[in-house]
């Protein structure tokens, strides 16, 4: 899968066989295990298998450094030698916290090296094959590249993009509403829904809404799985010029027990309130303002890559998913959709903005998926061009491999 272009000249890939499809999957479900322990770097997992037994296990985790290579190669001990590895993503071929893991698996007498996807790191990026390659092991890439992909789309984004991963979660009716006029909200959707995006939460390094979200519900955005997780989940109020968060918000009250960071522009008439803020323990980030006096997104998703946010949940309201959508900054998007029609031209609508003026200017969805959750519809899709794009060159690279 090339997300960089390819060292030259380019190695015919070996085909997959069903067996490596089924321990790639294994491999996958290992990385998963990462989940909440591991950002802002990949999920990975690996397997050593030799005659047909798995010998070897190890999984990325913070706050140990070593790679899943490594532990797998580890349990693996003098079993490694002639063995399989398998690795959903490029084994890393730099000096970084850790030597190689190429070197490690040239010293383990490893035969043959199963990958998922390429390493879009540019320190690796292809690198860590041409290692391998050069030291006369076999490897077979682009097995399960879509779901690979797909796994690591946080990790693809930062690299590409050099900004977090920003994902969508909006929960609505079916004719697209967010509230009643009067402002009701609790509950559109069912139980399973609303367990379902409370799992995303900790998926994420950081949770957003804007101030009017922030005014209206109160919300306190924290990560309630009962998971570990390395560090806290981030919360987030993108603010206007005015600095409207009050002092007596439930985020601004728990904001010594859990992190919340305000994003605003720069303004001599919010100066007082902000530094008020910060006595109560929240962080201020100010970043440049648009034409509106909103912060500008860019300019906030610069910042907060700066301050190691890989990815970020957008959960509300109208107005900032707007604002991301026209500013084609949402990378991915998950609609919770209940089976109710609430109605009303006053009622408010799940994306606000400027939204598009033609059909051709549409924010269009990508690899979707549509899940039933008791009486609700879970549908996710992609929406930024990069990671959209990654997806079909991995699904692209995985036909031409098991063709």
């Amino acid at each position: 899968m090339r997300f960089m272009p390819r060292l030259e000249p380019r190695v015919t890939e070996i085909a997959a066989t069903t067996s490596d499809d089924a321990l790639m999957r294994e491999t996958l479900q290992l990385a998963e295990q990462g989940y909440g322990r591991v950002s802002p770097r990949p999920l990975v997992g690996s397997l050593v298998v030799r005659d047909g037994v798995i010998v070897g296990r190890g999984f990325y985790h913070e706050p140990e450094p070593a790679h899943a290579e490594i532990w797998a190669l580890r349990e693996a001990g003098h079993r490694a030698r002639g063995a399989t590895l398998y690795v959903n993503l490029e084994p890393c071929s730099h000096h970084g916290r850790t030597p190689p893991c190429t070197e490690a698996i040239i010293a383990a007498g490893i035969a043959r090296v199963v990958a998922g996807i390429r390493d879009p790191n540019p320190q690796v990026n292809g690198r860590g094959f041409a290692q391998l390659r050069a030291a006369g092991i076999e490897v077979v890439t682009e097995v399960l590249a879509a779901e690979g992909a797909q796994l690591n789309e946080a990790f693809i984004v930062n690299q590409l993009e050099r900004r977090p991963f920003v994902h969508l979660k909006v929960a609505m009716s079916l004719d697209g509403r967010i509230a009643t006029r009067a402002g009701a909200s609790q509950w559109i959707t069912g139980a399973r829904a609303r367990a379902a995006g409370q799992a995303l939460r900790h998926r994420y390094d950081a949770i957003a809404v804007g101030v009017g979200t922030a005014l209206a519900d109160d919300p306190q955005l924290t990560d309630r799985t009962g998971q570990y997780r390395h560090r806290p989940l981030t919360r987030i109020v993108f603010d206007s010029a005015r600095a409207r968060l009050p002092l007596t918000a439930k985020l601004v009250q728990t904001a010594r027990v859990a992190p919340t960071w305000l994003i605003a522009p720069a303004s001599p008439e919010s100066a007082d309130r902000l530094a008020q803020l910060e006595r109560q323990g929240a962080r201020i980030l100010l970043v440049a303002a648009d034409d509106r006096g909103r912060p500008r997104l860019d300019a906030a998703l610069a910042r907060l890559f700066e301050e190691g946010v890989s990815s970020l949940l957008v959960e509300g309201g109208s107005a900032l998913a707007g604002a991301f959508a026209d500013a084609r900054l949402l990378d991915k998007v998950t609609c919770f959709i209940a089976p109710r029609i609430i109605g009303g031209s006053e009622a408010i609508g799940a994306i606000g903005g400027q939204g598009a003026a033609a059909l051709s200017e549409t924010l269009d969805l990508t690899e979707v998926v549509i899940e039933r959750l008791g009486p609700d519809i879970a549908l996710t899709g992609y929406a930024g061009r990069a990671i959209s794009q990654a997806m079909a060159e991995a699904r692209a690279a995985q036909r031409q491999v098991t063709s």
